[in-house]
Parts: structure tokens; C-alpha cells; sequence
């Protein structure tokens, strides 16, 4: 699973140029000016471009004038994604129960192959922390393939920029337990640091660097410090480990994909806190309506169906494609893939499991990625996908996902966002989202992980109020009924300026109001 996008990077930022640009606004929308508060902040995905000023996808509008006193049918929708907090206050009432199966009795009553899997199943088992598909490719050995160099480079530079982060992380940490030791107390101010008065060229320089980020990060630095050293030990203790074997503890055989009976029915896995990508996912598209308790889901008619099968580094093949076979057979008409990878071995498992879920009619939503790259270059693929040759799609079920900010001008789309003409799809919101994790808590989070759930809520609103569409019309729906992008947008971490027909195939961020609109002139034709 590539991470969500963090927010400690502007720690770093701030150890070079405080980096700003005025974002032009189009003619047709006027974007809001300052600060959103935090009422707009929690939910402005729900708000409208028009009347808000806030490129959120018009939820509210959409219940507001098109949707009271409407009645639609129950919509599960599959999560598959790190586990989800299935007792979350705000998420119980609207998990998924299998009615076929008796809860705690030890047999597989519904025949399904899996015993006592009452709200979805752990693919995982007691697995959390993975290495990377290219850590397990360079563990091979050489085998002379193109695809062993492709990845032997990739994990070199990854790992020696791992290696440079754990340095800044090491530095940071020292400059601020200088400046504590200095003053004598564990939280100051950017006034205190000012007010420090030294000719020690050492203490002279750690002043100087706090400055910076206290300037920039603000008084939160040390949380956002943690946050980003967590992540560095994680690629290099987990996800770059060559000699790490987590995947023992699952007891099956990786390459295999006849080899199912694995896994266990605790859907949130070992430590619900490591549910929080999965939870955070599922509360973005269900969380409850109108409750007073932390922010909204799209979807109000749904049940979350949790299928854990991405651990803290890559996802397996065998356990996507067996995953989305799960959820399919089981009922789900909107699955939600908030995961990715630059590697893909067994990739026909999932391209079969995928057009199995066409068949079934069932629509799969998948973030499109967070390296800010253009994912229509080979050398960029974000697996899965729905094409193997990038000229063709092999199934019309599959929307691909970037995300966007919310500040409605060229500067929308997120710097980290992945994006492509041909292999992204359209855009939702995607930066600071706020959304359930784990035991009661809500938190915002950022990443196209956060984007493909709000699409994924949208596609759940259509398939409830208008059940007769196709998931190949609900997709298109989606591509076609959004609210256009500006003219000339910038893409990458690079921010290069381009025509929105060059940032995606739609060039249209998804708008649940005029999807709905859509939807009911397609349903009565």
C-alpha cells in the first residue's frame, strides 16, 4: 500500500524555502478566500463549488433538492483495505452482517469457504508490517529479468533516501532536545526561541532551525516530527527489510492462488490501530448522517462490508484478487481499493478478479496514487489497473481516482496526486479529509487513498437510488456529469502547468448533484 500522504514533510520544507503560490481562479467559479473554519474543513467534500466557493462534490446540495423523501435500496459496498474498526461509534450501525452465518459456532454455514466471516474477512491473518513488492523481488536474486533490474534500482534509491530521512529525523530530533536543554522546559514557543540569546555557534544554529519550523509548522511540529519519524523506521525496519518474513505468520503459500483457506474473520486485525486507513476509508463514504458525531458520510443507504487484505507495506496479488472475489460473492456493488504499487507479479490474478467483478456488475473504485507522477508512463504504472497496454481497457468496472485540494483554482489538484489522460479517470477530494479511526476517534488524513472513498460514495448513492444502472453506466456517470477542472492546472510535486484533458480522462472532478441528475435521465431512458 503506497502511504498516505504526509504532512511532517513541511518540517523539511522548512529547513529550505517556505515554498507559496497564488492559485488563478477560473471565470466560471470564484474560489473562497482565507480560511475555511472548522465546521467548512470537516466537510467541505459535501460542499458546492457555486454557492460555497469550495470544489467539494455538492453531497449536501444533493440531499438537500434531489434526494428528500426519496427511498433507495441497501447498497454494500466492499472495503478492502487495511481492517476497519467495526465498533467505531459512528460506524457500527451501518457494518455489514452476513445473515447466512451463525456467529461463533466454528462451521462455514453459508457454504461460502469461509467459517464464522459474519461482517467480511482477514486475509492477513495476524500480519501487519510488509516489506514492498520490490523488497521481495530483490530477495529473489537476479534472475536476469528486466522487471528484477526495474526493481533493484527503485529499492536502492528508495532505501538511500530512506537512509537521508532517518538522518533528517535524527537531526531534527537533536536541534529540538538542544533548544529544550537550553531553555529548560520540554514545550516553547517560537518566542522563546527567539528570545534566545547565545554566541554558541551550535545553539546559534539550532535557534536558527527552529525557527524555521516553528514558522512553518507550527507549535504541532513535535506530533508531526513523530508522525514522519514513525514512517522512516517503518520503511527501513518493514518495508525495505530484505530479510524480513512477516508473511509466515499467514501460514499459506503467496503463489498460489488456489491456496484460500487462510486468514481469519477478525476483520480489524491484530491491533485496531492499525485499522486506521481501513476505518478513516469507511467512514468517508458511510460514517453516519446528521448524528453530531464527528463528520459525514457520502452514502446514507449503505453497509460497510470490511475485507483486510493491505498491511503496513505492499499488498499481495493473491490477497486483492481473492479480496475482491470475496466481497463480490458476497454482495458488495461498490468495492473501494485504496491501495497500490509499482509492482505487480502475479497482476493477471487481480485482471481476472476484476472482470470477474464486471461480470457479477460490480463497480471497482481505486486511488490512483500518491507519487505525483504521470501513470501513463510505463516506468509509473500504479497496480492494479484496468489496461496492460495503455491503449485499451480490459473492463469498463474500474474508476480510477486522483485527488484534489480545496482551493478551486490551477493549483487544485494535489501536488501528490498521480494523474494521466489515460489511466485516471476524474478527481475528488482528497486533502485533509476527516473521517472515523479507530476506537472512537476522528482524525484528518490526506492521500488519493481519501479521494477514491469519497467517488466510491458517490457510485453507492447512484447504485441506491437508481439500482437499474449498469456499473458501467455508473462509472461513466461519474466521469461525465463532473464539475470541469480549470482550463490549465499544475501536476506533480514538479506543479507542472498543463490542460486539465491532460491531468485525467474526464478532466472533471466528481459532483454527486449532477451525477444524481444524470443518473435520473439515464435510468428512464
Amino acid at each position: 500500500m503506497k502511504k498516505i500522504k504526509l504532512t511532517a514533510s513541511a518540517l523539511f520544507v522548512a529547513l529550505s524555502l517556505c515554498l507559496s503560490a497564488n492559485a488563478q481562479t477560473s471565470t466560471t467559479y470564484t474560489a473562497k478566500k482565507g480560511n475555511l473554519s472548522e465546521s467548512e474543513l470537516q466537510r467541505w467534500s459535501h460542499l458546492d463549488l457555486v454557492k460555497d466557493s469550495i470544489p467539494g462534490m455538492s453531497v449536501d446540495k444533493a440531499y438537500a433538492e434531489l434526494l428528500k423523501g426519496k427511498k433507495g435500496v441497501k447498497v454494500i459496498v466492499g472495503i478492502v483495505d487495511s481492517g476497519v474498526d467495526i465498533d467505531h461509534e459512528d460506524l457500527k450501525g451501518v457494518v455489514w452482517t452476513n445473515k447466512k452465518e451463525i456467529a461463533g459456532n466454528g462451521k462455514d454455514d453459508d457454504k461460502n469457504g469461509f467459517i464464522d466471516d459474519i461482517h467480511g474477512w482477514n486475509f492477513l491473518g495476524d500480519d501487519v508490517h510488509e516489506t514492498l513488492e520490490m523488497t521481495r523481488i530483490v530477495k529473489k536474486g537476479d534472475d536476469g529479468s528486466a522487471t528484477y533490474k526495474s526493481a533493484l534500482a527503485a529499492y536502492e534509491e528508495k532505501y538511500n533516501k530512506a537512509l537521508k530521512d532517518k538522518e533528517q529525523v535524527d537531526f531534527l530530533t537533536a536541534t529540538d532536545k538542544a533548544i529544550q536543554t537550553h531553555l529548560g522546559k520540554e514545550n516553547y514557543t517560537l518566542d522563546d526561541v527567539k528570545a534566545i540569546v547565545t554566541t554558541d555557534p551550535e545553539l546559534t544554529k539550532s535557534k536558527m532551525i527552529m525557527s524555521r519550523i516553528l514558522a512553518n509548522a507550527g507549535p504541532d511540529f513535535r506530533s508531526q516530527l513523530k508522525e514522519f519519524s514513525d514512517y522512516v523506521h517503518s520503511q527501513l525496519d518493514y518495508n525495505l527489510n530484505k530479510e524480513l518474513d512477516s508473511r509466515k505468520i499467514v501460514g499459506d503459500n503467496v503463489d498460489d492462488i488456489t491456496n484460500t483457506k487462510y486468514g481469519n474473520n477478525v476483520v480489524y486485525g491484530p491491533d485496531k490501530e492499525e485499522a486506521l486507513h481501513g476505518t478513516h476509508v469507511a467512514g468517508i463514504i458511510a460514517q453516519v448522517r446528521g448524528n453530531n458525531l464527528g463528520g459525514d458520510g457520502i452514502a446514507d443507504n449503505v453497509e460497510i462490508m470490511a475485507v483486510r487484505a493491505v498491511p503496513d507495506g505492499d499488498e499481495y496479488d493473491k490477497d486483492i484478487a481473492l479480496a475482491i472475489r470475496y466481497a463480490v460473492d458476497n454482495g458488495a456493488k461498490v468495492i473501494n481499493g485504496s491501495f497500490g504499487k509499482s509492482f505487480s507479479p502475479h497482476k493477471q490474478w487481480v485482471y481476472d478478479a476484476i472482470k470477474y467483478a464486471e461480470k457479477k456488475d460490480v463497480l471497482f473504485v481505486h486511488a490512483a496514487g500518491n507519487d505525483g507522477l504521470n501513470v501513463d508512463l510505463p516506468e509509473n504504472a500504479n497496480f492494479p489497473n484496468d489496461s496492460d497496454d495503455n491503449k485499451k481497457e480490459f473492463a469498463a468496472n474500474v474508476l480510477t481516482v486522483g485527488a484534489i485540494n480545496n482551493e478551486y483554482g490551477e493549483g487544485v489538484i494535489t501536488s501528490f496526486s498521480n494523474y494521466g489522460a489515460f489511466n485516471v479517470d476524474v478527481y475528488a477530494p482528497g486533502d485533509e479529509i476527516y473521517a472515523t479511526i479507530p476506537n472512537n476517534k476522528y482524525k484528518y488524513l490526506q492521500g488519493t487513498s481519501m479521494a477514491s472513498p469519497n467517488a466510491a460514495g458517490v457510485a453507492a448513492l447512484i447504485r441506491s437510488y437508481y439500482p437499474k444502472l449498469s456499473a458501467k453506466q455508473v462509472k461513466q456517470i461519474l466521469i461525465d456529469s463532473g464539475t470541469p477542472l480549470p482550463a490549465v492546472v499544475l501536476l506533480g510535486e514538479k506543479e507542472d502547468a498543463k490542460k486539465a484533458a491532460e491531468s485525467s480522462k474526464s478532466g472533471k472532478m466528481v459532483n454527486a448533484y449532477n451525477a444524481l441528475l444524470m443518473a435520473e435521465k439515464m435510468s428512464k431512458k
